[in-house]
C-alpha cells in the first residue's frame, strides 16, 4: 500500500511538474511578430515583398489580413502558408521514458536537439517534397496567438489535476479540419505529397523507435559524452543528426547522407564520395547529402561584420537553416528581414503525439507564426545546413557560397567563405588576394572549400605571409 501511495504522489507531482513547464515555455506564443512593408523577407531562399503605398509594418497574424489591399495580402498569405508548411518539433511533456533515466519531457533541456531536428526535417523535406511544396491545410491551423498563455495555462493546469485524480491520461482535443487531411478527394500527387509529408514527420517522433526521434538521438549523444538532461551544442547535435542518419534503417532514407564539415571546412572529395557511394541495394547511384557546418560568428559576442554573409547563406536555395539562438537558447533560424533572423521557438511544452496511430494530428508540428530576433542578440555559436540533391547541386551550391562570401567581404571588409586546396602535408598557403580581403584561393586548384570566418581583416605583409594587423600571425575563427 506504502508503494502503490507512493506512486500517485509522484503521479501528481509530475503533473504538476508537467502544468508549471506548460506555464513556463507558453509565453512564447503570446507577442505577435511584425514585418516591414517596405523591406523584402527571406525564407529558406524563397523572397516575399510586402511593399505598399503606406509606410509601418504588418503583422502576419491572419485576423490582420482585413487591413491590408489584395496585393500585399497575396504576398503575406504565400508567406504565411511557405513558413507553416515547416516542419516545427518542440518540447514535449508525457512521451515514453527515455532510457536510462526517469525523464518523460525534455522542457528545460532539450532545445538544441529539437532545433537540429526542425533542420534535419527541413532537409528531409527538399528531398522528399521539394522546395516548392507547401502543406494545403496550413492556412486553417488555429492560431495559438488568439488565446492567451494566461487562460492556455489554466486550462493545462485543471486538465492536470484532473488527470491526476482520475489516474488518467490527459484528453486530446482534436482540431475540426484534423480527420480530413487523407480523406480529401485529391490527385495522386496530393496524396503521395501527404503520405511523405506524415512519414517525415513520424520519422521524429517522441518513441524509442522513432529513427530521428529525441530517444535515438540522446543514444547517440552518449558517444559525445551526452546523456539525458544535458544541454547539447550546435556542434555536438550535427555529429549526433549525422550518427542518426548513417544509422537509420528505413529503405526511404538510404538514399540520403549527412556531412559534417571539420574545422568548418568541407572537403569536396569527401562529400562527392558520400553521393557517389553505393547503396544499400547493391546498386550504384548518386546520393542527396545533407552538410552541417558548425561555426563560431565571434568571440563572446556575435560580431555584427558577419550579418551580410548570414543573410546571404540565408537567401540560397540550397540552405536548409540554422541551428543557433541566444545563448542557453537555441532556435531554428529560417529567414530574415533587414536585420531581424527570422525563426521557430522549440521552447513551447506540448503534449505527446502518438505518431504511430493512423491519421495522428498534424497541427502541433507546424508553427501558426513566425518570430523575429535582432541579429545582435544570436548567439556566436551555431551549425549552418546545406541539402544538395546530386553531385552538380553541390558544385552549384559551392559556387554560390562563394558568391555570397565574396560579396560580404567586399562590403564588410572581412573574410567570410573561399575556397582552399589541401594535401597530406595541410592547407596550401599559396594564396592569391583581390582587393582588400583575402579568399583563401589557390593559384593550383581548389578541392576544398572553407567556411573559415576571420577577423579582423587579413593583408598579405612584406614576405607574402597572411598577418593580421599589428603584424600577429595568429588566426581567429
Amino acid at each position: 500500500m506504502e508503494a502503490t501511495g507512493t506512486d500517485e504522489v509522484e503521479k501528481i507531482k509530475s503533473k504538476f511538474m508537467s502544468a508549471w513547464n506548460n506555464m513556463k515555455y507558453s509565453w512564447v506564443l503570446k507577442t505577435k511578430t511584425y514585418f516591414s512593408r517596405n523591406s523584402p523577407v527571406f525564407l529558406l531562399g524563397k523572397c516575399y515583398h510586402f511593399k505598399s503605398d503606406e509606410s509601418g509594418e504588418l503583422s502576419t497574424e491572419g485576423s490582420n489580413f482585413d487591413k491590408i489591399n489584395t496585393e500585399i495580402s497575396g504576398n503575406v498569405e504565400e508567406f504565411r502558408k511557405d513558413f507553416i508548411s515547416r516542419i516545427w518539433l518542440t518540447y514535449r511533456e508525457e512521451f515514453p521514458q527515455i532510457k536510462g533515466s526517469a525523464l518523460t519531457t525534455d522542457c528545460g533541456w532539450g532545445c538544441t536537439l529539437r532545433t537540429g531536428q526542425m533542420l534535419l526535417a527541413q532537409g528531409l523535406m527538399l528531398h522528399f517534397l521539394g522546395r516548392a511544396w507547401v502543406w494545403p491545410d496550413a492556412l486553417d491551423i488555429e492560431n495559438s496567438d488568439s488565446e492567451s498563455w494566461t487562460a492556455h495555462t489554466v486550462k493545462k493546469l485543471t486538465a492536470s489535476l484532473e488527470a491526476s485524480l482520475t489516474a488518467e491520461r490527459e484528453p486530446r482535443i482534436l482540431s475540426n479540419h484534423q480527420e480530413r487531411t487523407l480523406r480529401r478527394n485529391c490527385g495522386d500527387s496530393e496524396m503521395r505529397n501527404e503520405v511523405y509529408h506524415r512519414k517525415i514527420i513520424s520519422w521524429f517522433g517522441d518513441s524509442p523507435l522513432a529513427a530521428f526521434g529525441l530517444h535515438q538521438l540522446i543514444e547517440y549523444g552518449k558517444k559525445s559524452g551526452k546523456i539525458a538532461g544535458d544541454w547539447y551544442g550546435p556542434a555536438v547535435v550535427a555529429h549526433i543528426l549525422r550518427k542518426a542518419v548513417e544509422e537509420a534503417r528505413d529503405p526511404e532514407l538510404q538514399g540520403v547522407t549527412v556531412y559534417v564539415a571539420q574545422d568548418c571546412t568541407v572537403y569536396s572529395s569527401d562529400v562527392i564520395d558520400r553521393q557517389c557511394s553505393f547503396m544499400d541495394s547493391g546498386e550504384a547511384d548518386t546520393k542527396a547529402v545533407i552538410i552541417l557546418v558548425p561555426v563560431r560568428l565571434g568571440g563572446e559576442r556575435t560580431n555584427m561584420d558577419y550579418l551580410e554573409f548570414v543573410k546571404g547563406i540565408l537567401s540560397l536555395e540550397y540552405c536548409v537553416g540554422i541551428i543557433g539562438g541566444k545563448p542557453k537558447q537555441s532556435y531554428y533560424f529560417a529567414g530574415f528581414q533587414d536585420d531581424s533572423l527570422i525563426y521557430m521557438d522549440p521552447h513551447y511544452c506540448q503534449s505527446f503525439v502518438d505518431v504511430s496511430i493512423k491519421d495522428f494530428p498534424l497541427e502541433s508540428f507546424h508553427c501558426p507564426s513566425p518570430k523575429k530576433m535582432s541579429f545582435k542578440k544570436m548567439d556566436p555559436s551555431c551549425t549552418i545546413g546545406f541539402y544538395c540533391r546530386t553531385v552538380q547541386d553541390f558544385e552549384k551550391a559551392s559556387e554560390e557560397i562563394t558568391k555570397v562570401g565574396v560579396r560580404a567581404a567586399a562590403k564588410l571588409r572581412v573574410l567570410c567563405v573561399g575556397r582552399q586546396r589541401t594535401s597530406s602535408a595541410g592547407p596550401s598557403r599559396n594564396h592569391s588576394f583581390i582587393a582588400s580581403y583575402c579568399c583563401f584561393r589557390s593559384q593550383e586548384s581548389s578541392d576544398c572549400f572553407s567556411f573559415r570566418l576571420l577577423l579582423p581583416v587579413v593583408k598579405a605583409g612584406d614576405n607574402g605571409q597572411l598577418v593580421r594587423p599589428g603584424g600577429s600571425a595568429r588566426w581567429h575563427y
